[in-house]
């Protein structure tokens, strides 16, 4: 199933590319992208697609990042306004990856609590996506906006991890975001104090919140056409566990295994099809994006060994996963510029947010 993104995430852009040297109308009609999607939908692959692009027209790696930090929260649209309406920066979080799905179905976020430390995970899911390095610092810039923003004042993350290798130095986003990377790391998170979370947020007029509750039992309401896709979801965040039976996600959804079945059948596919399809785009995904060993992948994928995985890879690609990874590094289309490579307008002069929407979004 195609990925959509809603077209607000385009907010900006045009002002952004030119910033950059680029002529926005064209790069978008080069995509195949509408230069007026702002109001609706836009394919995720596509959009993707325009980042990567535009990252290498402009001789810019961090184009994906400062577009984030320039947006800011306002890239969510009306989904910000939802998640808004709660009262600790916890209950932002949650709500907004509750709600995710509603701004784009082709990447998943997620919020973990573990040893007093709490982990912001995003992740791009559209296994068609070729190269997503910008899009997942995109989201990056625009959840560390939001956090900031909500909080009303600079916040200190402990960490950034990337699942990508380096493309710019070090420095650079360090000037940016406060904090150096980890790079080739197992995820793509923030990474910060868990007490941040119990943070309380301004007070909320009574009538917004009552109107932006209405919206969000709307949001919750899942329909039988998202029904997929959705369990997709809560499959990629089982799988490292080994949850995966249709008992495990059927107990989560509040449902009879029999009734998931059911209701899937009635969308033409299955649990195993979904749990199939689910395990082949991570597969794609991770062995494009990260250097984590095969052994790794094979356990994140639920697997009880390497053996399992590869016969399974080799169903779905007609070749062993070392010769797929092989063959995938020449054929590489996409370039991404080298650390060798000045990044425009990031140690120069040129601000990546005016100063007035500092420590707004």
């Amino acid at each position: 199933m195609a990925s959509l993104v809603r077209g607000i995430a385009l907010l900006g852009f045009d002002k952004f590319a030119i910033s950059q040297g680029l002529e926005p109308q064209a790069v978008l009609a080069e995509v195949g992208l509408p230069s007026d999607a702002v109001d609706g939908l836009i394919s995720g692959t596509e959009f993707v697609a325009l980042l990567e692009l535009c990252a290498k027209r402009s001789h810019n790696p961090l184009f994906g990042l400062q577009l984030g930090l320039h947006q800011g929260p306002q890239a969510l649209g009306s989904l910000l306004y939802v998640i808004r309406s709660t009262g600790t920066l916890g209950q932002v979080l949650e709500a907004l990856t509750r709600y995710f799905h509603f701004h784009s179905t082709g990447a998943d976020l997620h919020l973990e609590r573990q040893g007093g430390t709490a982990r912001l995970l995003y992740d791009v899911t559209d296994g068609d996506a070729i190269a997503v390095r910008q899009t997942v610092e995109l989201a990056m810039g625009i959840s560390a906006r939001l956090i900031q923003g909500l909080l009303g004042h600079p916040w200190k993350p402990l960490g950034l991890h990337l699942r990508h290798p380096v493309a710019e130095k070090p420095s650079a986003y360090r000037q940016l975001l406060g904090v150096t990377p980890h790079f080739d790391s197992p995820v793509n998170a923030w990474v910060f104090d868990e007490s941040l979370l119990e943070s309380p947020l301004s007070a909320i007029d009574a009538g917004f919140h009552e109107l932006a509750s209405r919206h969000i039992g709307e949001l919750a309401q899942i329909t039988l056409q998202e029904l997929p896709p959705y369990v997709g979801k809560l499959l990629r965040r089982r799988l490292p566990s080994g949850q995966v039976t249709i008992e495990h996600v059927a107990e989560q959804m509040k449902i009879s295994p029999r009734s998931l079945q059911r209701y899937l059948h009635a969308e033409g596919t299955s649990f195993q099809k979904l749990l199939d399809q689910t395990r082949q785009s991570m597969a794609a995904r991770y062995m494009r994006d990260s250097s984590v060993s095969l052994t790794q992948l094979s356990e994140l994928l639920g697997y009880a060994d390497l053996s399992a995985f590869s016969r399974a890879f080799s169903r779905w690609n007609g070749m062993s996963p070392q010769k797929w990874k092989q063959r995938h590094r020449q054929t590489q289309r996409i370039a991404i510029p080298g650390p060798g490579e000045a990044a425009p307008d990031v140690m120069t002069g040129q601000p990546v947010l005016p100063d007035s929407a500092s420590g707004t979004g």
